[in-house]
């Protein structure tokens, strides 16, 4: 990284209404309008963050800064070669500080969260036990289809996860490897899960864990060491980097001993044919083993500059104000009777900003698509990829899936889905207030346009 002049840019985001409170981090798309419906334009108020989070300027001005030195990573002698060389592998040293790795622990890069679970199911022992509890999104619970798998039973508060995770390894083969999968943070009802306590359950029986950070790490200090955790993975779209990039760090030594996630160039040291006519290959035993190809370095590069950004921004204030806007949806959610929120610990739960709910009397894609097409307002409908989690909460049988699993339903039928709004350090308090205020309006008055069920979506009706 150091090959060329310092990128970082410094900019100044919108004084936040809360004097206590630290302004937002500054995000690409804070200043887009777009239209309503009912006419005239409105700046854009983006509340889908648990999808994917905007980019953080710092890491398109970084990014932007990086772009001319572009070359490919570990097989040129040329300058811009060695520099993007640098580069990628200085951006694994920033993760591994992020991160908080022990000394040993390797940093993989990925596409996705997605990407790395299912790199890690690859590469866990025959005869792995997996525990899995059913509330998690379904990058955590489907890659361990070729593993024993235990799905455990949604827990109502922290300790009854730990309990039923004890309960469940306790019955366990104890000297067969074992996994145990976890969410730091749902990304349906933002609560935070009690990850250093089932790591140390996990541990006490003799498994190993993983924590599926994508909705912790952009709104939490995440330490490898302090949670005692054997692996991470995260996202890059989801920490303000949204190059197609993921991560998963932690111990080596189960990927070091399995065949490499893909196989080809980067992730072979040596390839020979034999007098037989096959061919002899030796593996990498760093991280590259599972790196095979040409790398994402843009997508790395901004993920560690993202990581850089959130630690000098600081994580005390960055949970302060997010604090703030999370007190202001809920106190704001909490006067309208017909909104219920959906928790599985309760409302006094530690949580990120994600808040998913239903309202009577509304479809919730009805209701997303009021808000956006009359409020300029983008939040997310349906089931969120977490399936089991969200039928468990609403109470509701499995329905024939849409778009991303969300039921098909005309406007002003019961709602078979929820809406989520999510929000972090980029979020202006005036998103989240005229959030509130629109769903009050839409509640008390109704929506100002027509809409139509078009593909299983929800649509203003033009026509």
């Amino acid at each position: 990284m150091s090959a060329y002049p310092n990128t970082a840019v410094e900019t100044t985001g919108s004084e936040s209404a809360d004097p206590c409170c630290a302004a937002p981090l500054p995000v690409l798309g804070r200043d887009v309008t777009v239209p309503l419906v009912t006419g005239g334009e409105v700046t854009y108020a983006a509340l889908d963050y648990a999808a994917s989070a905007p980019a953080l300027q710092r890491v398109w001005d970084d990014v932007a800064a990086y772009a001319p030195y572009y070359g490919s990573v570990h097989r040129g002698a040329g300058y811009l070669s060695q520099l993007s060389t640098d580069l990628f592998e200085n951006s694994r040293v920033t993760v591994a500080e992020f991160l908080d790795c022990r000394p040993g622990d390797q940093v993989v890069f990925t596409r996705s969260t997605t990407d790395s679970l299912n790199l890690l199911a690859r590469t866990i022992p025959s005869g792995c036990e997996v525990f899995v509890f059913e509330t998690e999104h379904h990058a955590s619970l489907l890659p361990w289809q070729d593993a024993r798998v235990t799905y455990l039973n949604a827990p109502r508060t922290p300790a009854q996860a730990v309990e039923t995770l004890e309960l469940a390894l306790a019955g366990r083969d104890p000297y067969g490897p074992a996994l145990v999968c976890v969410t730091g943070a749902s990304n349906v009802t933002g609560e935070l899960w009690p990850v250093k306590e089932l790591a140390a359950a996990a541990h006490a029986h003799g498994a190993r864990i993983v924590l599926d950070a994508a909705q912790l790490a952009p709104h939490h200090p995440v330490s490898v060491q302090e949670l005692d955790v054997d692996w991470v993975a995260f996202s890059g779209h989801k920490l303000y980097a949204p190059f197609g990039s993921g991560v998963l760090a932690g111990r080596s030594d189960w990927l070091q001993e399995a065949e490499p996630y893909l196989a080809g160039g980067g992730a072979s040291r040596k390839v020979a044919r034999r007098a037989d006519g096959g061919v002899d290959v030796e593996w990498h035993t760093t991280a590259a083993r599972h790196e095979a190809g040409s790398p994402n370095v843009i997508g790395v590069y901004s993920i560690a500059s993202a990581c850089k950004a959130l630690t000098e921004a600081g994580f005390d204030e960055l949970v302060a104000r997010e604090q703030h806007l999370i007190d202001t949806v809920r106190a704001g959610l909490a006067e309208v009777p017909e909104v219920k929120v959906l928790s599985l610990f309760g409302d006094d739960a530690p949580r990120v900003g994600v808040i998913s709910f239903v309202v009577e009397g509304w479809n919730s894609s009805h209701f997303a698509a009021a808000l956006s097409a009359e409020y300029g307002i983008g939040v997310r409908d349906g089931l969120f990829c977490a399936h089991p989690l969200v039928r468990t909460l609403l109470g509701s049988d499995p329905q024939d899936p849409g778009e991303c699993g969300a039921p098909e339903a005309a406007p002003g039928e019961r709602s078979l889905n929820a809406i989520r709004v999510s929000f972090g350090a980029g979020t202006p308090d005036e998103h989240v207030e005229r959030f509130v205020g629109a769903v009050k309006e839409l509640v008390r008055d109704g929506a100002q346009w027509k809409y139509r069920t078009e593909d299983g979506r929800c649509v203003p009706d033009r026509g």
